[in-house]
């Protein structure tokens, strides 16, 4: 025989059960936003990385190089040639970096205005917030490492391409709801 339920417990559901799946989907969807939003947004901005860099100091690496300062520290920053150890790095920091705005871009989109269309007013929002993060508010190693390669100039184009790469990416990941 089973205890009685008392008058706190009449009419309530189990906690896990209410909304649970809804909060999962949404989950689903935020992580496959950003992944999608997030590798486009990184292919942008390392197209623009590279050209900023050709045309700024001769090297089309020398930028993505200078990412796996993360790991080489100043060593990093001397590096123009194509490598695996900085390249290949550098670029996975930076898709990495990429991936977690655009997933940030995807939760605050989710939770904000769940079902809208991507917009590029909040693109340009999150592309900013990351320039002024990355390029003001973070400690220098864990800086993007490109701001030592590049101009001011060309490191806005590139948070630009991000900008554009996300909103692109961002309606990719969006184009079979609703």
């Amino acid at each position: 025989m089973s205890a009685p339920a008392s008058a706190g417990d009449a009419g309530q559901a189990h906690p896990s059960a209410d909304g649970e799946p809804e909060r999962r989907a949404a989950l689903a969807r935020v992580l496959r936003q950003g992944w999608i939003a997030g590798s486009v947004a990184s292919v942008t901005s390392t197209a623009a990385l590279a050209l900023a860099g050709r045309h700024c100091n001769g090297s089309w690496t020398a930028p993505i190089n200078a990412v796996s300062h993360w790991v080489w520290d100043r060593e990093a920053l001397l590096h123009h040639r194509p490598t695996f150890a900085h390249t290949v790095l550098g670029y996975a920091i930076h898709h990495g970096a990429s991936v977690f705005w655009a997933t940030l871009h995807a939760a605050a989109r989710e939770y904000l205005h769940p079902g809208k269309p991507p917009t590029a007013a909040g693109a340009a929002l999150t592309g900013a917030v990351a320039a002024t993060v990355d390029l003001g508010l973070t400690p220098r190693r864990l800086s993007p490492g490109f701001e030592h390669k590049l101009p001011r100039l060309a490191l806005v184009a590139v948070y630009g391409c991000f900008t554009v790469g996300l909103l692109v990416g961002t309606g990719l990941a969006n184009r079979d709801r609703g």
